[in-house]
């Protein structure tokens, strides 16, 4: 069984790759390992090691400590029931390439789409 640490750290791994709009070959031949070890990672399956998640931190730019990132940010049953984002909402593919479109658009226009999207959440 993995360790929930593993399984944190794969999912940042995927959340950032999928941000930066990069396939796990991509980041296997920038990490100069096989694309299925890549998939081992994200799911939990194979631990990290330091030096492979360094190469992977500098691959997809960002510091180590970004797959550490909410671990210790567990929330108790009844405020997960409180919210109405799913829990693990990076790990959606839809919500991913809806965040990676998002900062795909010029900054005045992405205001005025953000504004718009608070006013819809408002009336729903």
């Amino acid at each position: 069984m993995a360790h929930p640490v593993d399984v944190h750290v794969g999912k940042r791994i995927r959340h950032r790759r999928w941000l930066v709009g990069m396939t796990q070959q991509q980041l296997a031949e920038k990490v100069g390992i096989k694309f299925q070890q890549i998939q081992k990672y994200e799911t939990g399956a194979n631990r990290v090691s330091a030096s492979r998640l360094w190469d992977i931190a500098e691959a997809l730019e960002v510091d180590v400590r970004f797959f550490f990132d909410g671990i210790g940010d567990a929330q108790e049953p009844a405020e997960i029931e409180a919210t109405s984002v799913p829990a693990d909402l990076m790990g959606d593919k839809e919500a991913l390439d809806l965040v990676r479109s998002y900062y795909s658009i010029p900054e005045e226009q992405r205001r005025r789409l953000f504004d718009l999207a608070r006013v819809l959440s408002d009336v729903a």
